[in-house]
């Protein structure tokens, strides 16, 4: 669903401090809410929230990069429980991926996704945080894992850590119910409309022409930043071989949790777990 060449890089235009080109101003982390339309390189409107977080210790130097699975958007209330937990750890960014929500353009379904991940996180370096860490779920797992690869030279739009939660290994799989349905959902005309009107998800019609750079092939290309692999032990989408697929890839500097009775992405993720994660993210991100 792209006609960029394979691995094509291409940066977010969103610069919040135009003055200083290619480099994020240090200053005090703002302490307000905020919310906007991001502009990808690719001209796409993105809806964008920042949070400032509610966390008194110091990891106000810290900001989550929220991307959420396919079909979800900033104010979608599994979202919103998301941000609210790791709120208690740093601020918060949240934003719709194209074709979802308030957001312009089409789903690429995990292709130009990552220049919507760019945008929002050169949007909440912007504010004046020093650390970003990426948290993705499902296809915004993918996302993440993708965008820290492509952008692993780029101190604006890269990211300091990375957490990939129930997030495929490799692309086309069909090896279980759910992901039959989501092929025709994406791949058939009336799939399409039932995204479009069933679910507020605008899907692509054209296909990955080239295919992008799968998130397996993705993973070696993060290091040194550190990595998280969380994977449900009861995922219905994706089975344990995609986690350890990512795990082995990783090598020594990502860390796999496999966890006991856990579904599939945001709504099978626990407040305890969210925490967890939160408390990783402060403890790794540089």
């Amino acid at each position: 669903m792209s006609n960029r060449r394979s691995g094509h890089v291409a940066r977010s235009t969103f610069r919040p401090h135009p003055e200083t080109p290619g480099k994020t101003p240090r200053r005090s982390p703002r302490r307000t809410s905020a919310r906007t339309f991001l502009r990808t390189s690719d001209g796409v409107p993105i809806d964008a929230v920042y949070e400032p977080g509610a966390t008194a210790r110091d990891a106000s130097d810290l900001v989550f990069v929220v991307a959420h699975g396919f079909t979800g958007d900033a104010d979608r209330p599994h979202v919103r429980r998301i941000a609210e937990a790791f709120a208690r750890h740093g601020a918060v960014v949240t934003f719709s991926f194209r074709g979802h929500g308030a957001s312009g353009g089409r789903s690429t379904v995990g292709d130009r996704e990552v220049l919507d991940l760019a945008a929002a996180v050169t949007w909440a370096r912007g504010f004046g945080h020093a650390r970003v860490v990426t948290v993705g779920f499902s296809m915004g797992g993918s996302v993440v894992l993708r965008h820290a690869a492509l952008y692993a030279d780029d101190g604006e739009a890269g990211t300091d850590a990375v957490v990939s939660v129930s997030a495929p290994a490799r692309w086309y799989y069909r090896g279980t119910a759910p992901m039959r349905r989501l092929h025709w959902l994406v791949m058939r005309p009336a799939g399409r409309l039932v995204g479009r009107y069933g679910m507020r998800t605008r899907i692509h019609h054209r296909d990955w022409d080239p295919v992008p750079l799968s998130p397996v092939e993705a993973v070696p290309r993060i290091a040194p930043r550190p990595l998280l692999v969380v994977h449900g032990d009861r995922d219905g989408y994706f089975p344990l071989d995609h986690p350890r697929m990512l795990a082995e890839a990783a090598g020594d500097h990502g860390e796999l949790w496999l966890e006991p009775g856990m579904g599939h992405a945001e709504h099978a993720s626990g407040e305890g777990l969210l925490h967890r994660i939160g408390d990783w993210a402060v403890a790794r991100a540089g």
